[in-house]
């Protein structure tokens, strides 16, 4: 409130300063002419500037925290904490800001590019979530069509697909010694190329060994690719 009232008062005080100097005598006005300056307001006339430092600096601070969410990939998720959220904000202030525009073209190419490592490991659903959220941003987007290809291709493919339980693999459980036979013997079958995913090389290694072993006298043909899951693709000839 105070905030709000100080121009009306300094308009005033300045007011009251002029109709006081043109009540003086000549000599008096002649005496005053230095103080007769003040009616110019200065401090009024540097609130629209300072306003704009204020604009600047939150503009600026949201573009920083809205590439960071963009590289942490936190593109439209927590809503409270992501870089489309940021990048909006920028934009209903700069509907031009070139910086928000482009983080918002680079969130649906991250989507694109994850709906497309989603699609080569079989992970069909999951693609086309991530294809969902990159329509959400900008539907008539290349990228997203370059993605859905993609997907097409890799479901009409007829290569076959295997999740594996992390923890499984992790403690080499019975278990999935079992289900690696199976795949082994189906790779073998199809004379398949193998392409095991995990998230390190050595837990890859030991999963390719394992299946090696399960066709003793084949020749096992595969490639390792580090991803955030364990799974394994066999690509038909």
């Amino acid at each position: 409130m105070i905030r709000a009232c100080t121009p009306l008062l300094l308009s005033a005080l300045s007011l009251a300063a002029c109709t006081s100097l043109q009540e003086s005598s000549p000599e008096e006005a002649a005496a005053g002419q230095d103080k007769a300056e003040v009616c110019e307001l200065p401090a009024a006339a540097a609130l629209p500037a300072e306003r704009s430092s204020e604009r600047e600096r939150l503009l600026a601070d949201l573009l920083f925290e809205g590439l960071q969410a963009l590289d942490a990939d936190r593109l439209l998720t927590p809503a409270d904490d992501s870089a489309h959220g940021r990048f909006k904000r920028v934009l209903a202030y700069d509907p031009d800001n070139e910086i928000a525009l482009q983080g918002l073209n680079d969130i649906v190419r991250r989507y694109a590019e994850l709906a497309e490592q989603a699609a080569l490991r079989g992970l069909f659903d999951q693609a086309e979530i991530y294809l969902e959220r990159a329509r959400f941003v900008n539907a008539e987007h290349a990228a997203i069509v370059d993605a859905e290809s993609v997907l097409a291709r890799e479901r009409e493919s007829g290569d076959l697909f295997f999740q594996l339980d992390a923890s499984a693999v992790q403690d080499q459980s019975d278990t999935v010694l079992a289900r690696l036979l199976e795949i082994a013997e189906q790779a073998r079958e199809h004379q398949a190329f193998v392409l095991i995913l995990a998230p390190s090389d050595v837990q890859a290694r030991w999963i390719y060994n394992t299946m090696r072993e399960a066709v003793d006298g084949y020749r096992l043909r595969g490639n390792i690719e580090l991803a955030n899951r364990y799974g394994i693709r066999l690509r038909m000839p």
